[in-house]
């Protein structure tokens, strides 16, 4: 087994507070040292690091004189507090040391559910990156209350790695990684060196192995995975005490658990907005965008835009339609609907002279669109009617992609779902027809 964060490029790692503590007893210097010395070596190997790091409660606890961990909430929030500053300061210090600056980055769930909020952390996040700072993550315990009173880090760091498009997550722990059952109590159990993350089994086989001072036992680690999983990021969960851990998963040893994704990045990213995200407004697009679009697998410029419907915020997701009014692709727009009635129809080169501004030069980034092969519900069920059960075997004639058919009748539970290509762009998600009454009558409906 070899590890998958050998050949990634941009990493999210996640220590846990037994990592950066001296068991609740303030910061562990030294340890959070051989973590910024791992990392540097990674930076040094043209990797991108995140870091998501927790021991501010910890360090607050220190602080204030604490010997146990507070059950109320104001208490709590009180320790994350005053432990920001101090686990701020040692980071910095000791990364400094490498010459690597670094960022104090306090996300909450609810900046991630919001999509604007989602977008602009998402700027600022890949900003810091491409400045070559380290960005130290954790959640702002300070204004939360349920990531207190049940959240984790573990999940954090997945949902900071959907939001970076991280190739990996690796969550380090105190513990090896994942065994069939929990080897402190079963004899018989194995260790888990690699599984998919879509087995089912996976939460089965994790315990609850938390401490007073961390949150997080097995079982979140494997949710963070499969959440990581959802757009298509891989999961690495080993020890900690491991000597170089990163180092040595850096360079191919098989260590810990690896919770692999069943599909790419990109196609996981597309399927989720295909799927999730209900539409807020619209805009018509002229017929070289549409080209474009469905052809060439371009972005959407706002010059191509004639109209604007509806009313969007920044990070909605809204349908790009023809002048018939027929869908022809969806995905994330940069820019609110007040802003794309001022920009429609002119030239990227001038948004930011009339709107003050620039966010991107696209309306919609072709990695945040998703094309579709029927423009429209209506022309998929017409086909679909007009073939009845031969849809398949006629629409599948034109997959270049048999596994990719298989895996979407699998995944749609008996419905049929074409992997349809295009002339430039790869095989897609094109149609999904229930088959109501066989031979007689098919209902579809098209989806990206």
């Amino acid at each position: 087994m070899q590890s998958v964060i050998a050949q990634a490029k941009r990493i999210v790692v996640k220590v846990g507070s037994s990592l950066v503590t001296n068991d609740g007893k303030g910061l562990d210097h030294d340890a959070i040292a051989r973590w910024a010395a791992q990392i540097a070596k990674l930076r040094g190997a043209g990797k991108e690091v995140v870091l998501v790091s927790s021991g501010a409660i910890a360090e607050g606890m220190q602080r204030l004189g604490w010997a146990r961990r507070p059950k109320e909430i104001h208490e709590l929030q009180a320790a994350a507090a005053v432990g920001q500053m101090g686990l701020a300061q040692v980071y910095e210090s000791q990364f400094g040391r490498y010459g690597i600056r670094t960022a104090q980055v306090l996300l909450t769930h609810a900046d991630l559910a919001d999509r604007e909020r989602y977008l602009n952390a998402r700027s600022t996040l890949l900003t810091l990156l491409s400045l070559g700072v380290v960005p130290i993550i954790n959640e702002n315990d300070t204004v939360v209350t349920d990531e207190i009173k049940f959240g984790d880090n573990d999940t954090l760091g997945a949902l900071v790695t959907n939001l970076i498009e991280g190739d990996v997550l690796v969550i380090l722990t105190d513990q090896q990684g994942l065994y069939t059952a929990d080897p402190r109590k079963d004899p018989n159990a194995t260790f888990v060196h690699e599984a998919l993350a879509g087995t089912p089994e996976l939460e089965a086989m994790a315990g609850g192995a938390g401490t007073s001072i961390g949150r997080g036992g097995m079982l979140t680690k494997i949710l963070a995975a499969k959440r990581a999983a959802k757009s298509g990021a891989h999961t690495t969960i080993a020890s900690g005490r491991e000597p170089d851990v990163l180092g040595r998963l850096a360079n191919g040893e098989g260590i810990g658990t690896q919770v692999l994704a069943p599909t790419g990045r990109l196609t996981a990213r597309k399927q989720w907005m295909a799927d999730h995200l209900q539409l807020r407004g619209r805009v018509v697009i002229d017929a070289g965008a549409v080209e474009k679009l469905t052809s060439g697998g371009k972005s959407l410029l706002p010059i191509g835009v004639t109209e604007v419907q509806g009313e969007f915020a920044r990070g909605e997701v809204i349908a790009c339609v023809d002048g018939a009014g027929r869908e022809v692709a969806r995905g994330i727009t940069n820019y609110s609907s007040a802003e794309a009635r001022l920009i429609a129809r002119k030239p990227s080169s001038e948004i930011e002279s009339v709107l003050g501004h620039l966010n991107e030069p696209e309306l919609i980034h072709r990695d945040n669109l998703v094309t579709r092969l029927f423009s429209s519900a209506d022309a998929a069920g017409s086909v679909a009617r007009r073939v009845g059960l031969q849809i398949a075997d006629q629409l599948f004639r034109l997959a270049r992609n048999g596994a990719a058919f298989a895996e979407i009748v699998r995944r749609q539970g008996g419905r049929i779902g074409i992997a349809g290509p295009r002339l430039h762009a790869a095989p897609q998600v094109a149609v999904l027809a229930e088959i109501r009454h066989p031979g007689r009558r098919a209902l579809g409906d098209s989806v990206a």
